[in-house]
């Protein structure tokens, strides 16, 4: 039996039998564990639990930089928008980078329009 991936990765699964004997090898190797809903439901972020044993900068050091943008004061959100099509073929004309020019544009009108600005 195979398991699919997003990508269209195959993964062969085990049979059953090997699926019996690879859990028989863990029951028996005494440095393994296996967690139940109990332990998963006390364990805490490694994060939380180094920030008490060591100083921030060796926790930084440890876990490593952040993964991703960093957060940003105002972010974008997404939305669904209907434009004219000329409006719309215009700004992408421009080329990369239109939507921030679009963004800049209706900025621009609204303060021009203080009275209907509500931030």
């Amino acid at each position: 039996m195979y398991l699919k991936t997003k990508k269209g990765r195959l993964i062969e699964l085990p049979t059953d039998a090997e699926d019996a004997e690879i859990n028989a090898g863990i029951k028996a190797d005494s440095d393994t564990l296996e967690l139940d809903d109990n332990a998963f439901a006390h364990a805490r972020l490694a994060s939380d639990v180094l920030m008490q044993l060591f100083d921030p900068e060796i926790v930084a050091e440890i876990l490593g930089s952040p993964k991703g943008r960093p957060p940003i004061q105002n972010p974008k959100k997404l939305t669904s928008v209907r434009f004219d099509s000329d409006i719309l073929d215009s700004f992408k004309a421009t080329g990369k980078g239109w939507q921030t020019r679009m963004n800049d544009a209706l900025r621009e009108w609204l303060n021009d329009h203080p009275e209907l600005s509500s931030v």
